[in-house]
This record gives C-alpha cells, sequence and structure tokens, in this order.
C-alpha cells in the first residue's frame, strides 16, 4: 500500500463569513493529501446545520462571525459527536490566550501555507487516535471559560477624566469608529474609549449587536426601520431618530439580525 493510500481522509468543512477568506483557506487545502471538503458555510447557524446534517471529521471554524459566532457555534455542539476543530481567528487577544490554555490549534489570520500544513498535520494526528486524550476535557473547559466570558460582557469599562465609568452593553444604542478610538453612544450620552472596531465588535454580544458599516456597530434592538437607499446600501433609523447608513457589504447580516 502506498504513503498515500496510508494518509486519513478528512472530511472537512469550512467556516467563515467572508468569501475571500473561504477563497484563500479552499486554495490552501487542495494542496493537503486526504482532506476531502465536503462543504461550505457562510455563517453559524448555517455551520451547526452542516455539522448535524454531515458529521464532518474536521471543522475550520472561523471565530469572528456575525450573530452566531464560532464561539457560540462551539457551545452548542454535542459533546458526544465533537468533529475535529481548527479555530481560525483574526488578531483577538482574548481568544488567542484561551486557546493557547486550552492546548487548543487555531490559525491566525493571515496565515500560510505552511501554518495551515502544520494544523492539518497536527489535526490528522489527533483524530487517528481519538477519543484524544485530555482533548474533550480542553473543549469543555474552553466553552466553560468563554460562557464566563460571554457573562462578563454584559459590561464595558471606560475611563474618562479620571472616572471609572461601567456601561451595560444593553444600554448601548450604537458605536462609531474615531481614528484609533471608538465613541460609543448609549442613553444620550457619548464616551470614547481607545479601541480598534474589530476588538470592541468581539466585547459585544453577537446576537445584540452588528456592524453596519465598517465604521458602525448597532444595537439592533435599537432599529426603528431600514430605508432603501442607493446602489444597495440602506439607512437605518434608530428609535432616538438618529440616522446611520447600512453599506451594501453589511446589509444581509443587519437583515437576519433583526429577523
Amino acid at each position: 500500500m502506498s504513503a498515500a493510500e496510508l494518509v486519513m481522509r478528512l472530511r472537512t468543512l469550512i467556516v467563515d463569513d467572508e468569501p475571500p477568506a473561504r477563497d484563500r483557506l479552499r486554495a490552501f487545502l487542495a494542496a493537503e493529501r486526504g482532506i476531502e471538503i465536503i462543504a461550505e458555510c457562510g455563517g453559524g447557524a448555517e455551520a451547526l446545520e452542516a455539522i448535524a446534517r454531515d458529521a464532518p471529521d474536521l471543522v475550520f471554524l472561523d471565530v469572528q462571525m456575525p450573530i452566531v459566532d464560532g464561539f457560540q457555534v462551539l457551545e452548542r455542539l454535542d459533546p458526544a459527536r465533537m468533529p475535529g476543530i481548527i479555530f481560525v481567528t483574526a488578531y483577538d487577544q482574548y481568544a488567542l490566550r484561551a486557546f493557547e490554555v486550552h492546548a487548543l490549534d487555531y490559525l491566525l489570520k493571515p496565515f500560510s501555507r505552511e501554518r495551515l500544513h502544520e494544523a492539518v498535520h497536527v489535526a490528522r494526528a489527533r483524530l487517528s487516535r481519538r477519543p484524544a486524550p485530555g482533548l474533550d476535557h480542553a473543549l469543555r473547559a474552553l466553552v466553560d471559560e468563554l460562557r464566563a466570558e460571554r457573562h462578563g460582557h454584559e459590561r464595558i469599562t471606560v475611563r474618562t477624566d479620571g472616572r471609572v465609568l461601567v456601561l451595560r452593553t444593553a444600554d448601548i444604542d450604537w458605536i462609531e469608529a474615531a481614528a484609533n478610538y471608538v465613541r460609543i453612544h448609549a442613553r444620550g450620552e457619548s464616551h470614547v474609549l481607545r479601541e480598534s472596531m474589530k476588538n470592541m465588535a468581539s466585547k459585544l454580544p453577537a446576537e445584540s449587536f452588528v456592524r453596519i458599516h465598517r465604521s458602525a456597530i448597532v444595537n439592533v434592538e435599537r432599529v426603528r426601520e431600514l430605508q432603501p437607499w442607493f446602489h444597495g446600501e440602506y439607512v437605518v433609523i434608530l428609535q432616538d431618530g438618529t440616522k446611520l447608513t447600512a453599506s451594501r457589504a453589511y446589509v444581509g447580516r443587519l437583515q437576519d439580525a433583526i429577523g
């Protein structure tokens, strides 16, 4: 039997909300022996359906996705039927620390072919000796930590003028980018925090907050009306009358969030 025939075949699922990221991952995986891509998903809810339906051996799971993110997918999976998971993430300090603490593999965007090959090699070795000692325990421990972290995300701390202000995320109306800062609008007031929009989004409950533009995140509970605009964009009108623009690239996410 040849070496190629000895390679374990891995039925693989790609989960990422960004088409270019899926394209890149698919292209890199094409060079990996024994990888059979059985489906691609653009969101967490779709991924849960695909995992239940197709029972993949290996899942490349994006962490930062709207509505149902990668961590929420992990929380909802049956531990007894857990596929191999390789997390894919843009820079997220908390996520990287959590993966490293629990010895779980991840790919940090943008990753190289060599780094992907290494991750596939590790996954193949783990899956070949299932049940992998300690791996299911590591995933359960990560889920427990994520639940605790999400509970902590019910509040945002803002330091301003020598004061420490604690904001409930439920009180936030919307957030806008302001150079290297973000401006948080809550209960008729605004507060400036030194943070990127991507990191800010990761600190908010994914079921309540959605990015509608490169420079705007909105609390979907505050949306009163959507009005079609030019070139597939929409005007988003909040309960207090604030008007924002939802760019074409983000409209689908907003519509999914508000049902």
